[in-house]
């Protein structure tokens, strides 16, 4: 281009001072300068569809890098929650043992209660039993008692 801008400037100063100049030199000139234009805009269009190219490889690449990284997190999270189911079932099967060992303590320690209520009714009445048998006996004999 450099070269283009240096002969116009000689065919320009060449127009100026020469009567007989033919100025289909410059319009070849101007066709030159029209061709070299279109190279480098061309060259710029190449330029660019590469810098794109690039530009969407660069995407893909990091596109593939999120989707491992999402990958693995999920992966890390799906684990995160099987353990926690685990521990989660673990503590529960824990509590039910402990609620049912507590139920049966429980019912054990009702019947003892009952057992020991029945006894103590038991006791009670066969000695009431007995203070009438010996009262009645007292009164049959004709015996005062001394109160």
């Amino acid at each position: 281009m450099d070269d283009l801008f240096s002969q116009f400037m000689f065919l320009s100063d060449q127009a100026l001072h020469d009567k007989s100049f033919d100025p289909s030199t410059i319009e070849d000139l101007m066709k030159l300068f029209e061709l070299e234009a279109y190279k480098a805009w061309a060259a710029m269009e190449l330029d660019h569809e590469r810098e794109v190219r690039e530009a969407e490889y660069s995407m893909r690449d990091a596109e593939d890098y999120l989707d491992s990284v999402m990958e693995s997190a999920m992966e890390e999270f799906r684990r995160f929650e099987e353990e926690m189911d685990r521990e989660a079932k673990a503590e529960l099967s824990s509590l039910v043992q402990l609620g049912e060992a507590a139920r049966r303590m429980g019912k054990s320690m009702e019947n003892a209660a009952t057992f020991a209520a029945k006894k103590y009714i038991e006791a009670a009445m066969n000695s009431a039993g007995a203070s009438m048998r010996s009262a009645w006996k007292g009164l049959s004999s004709k015996k005062v008692h001394p109160s």
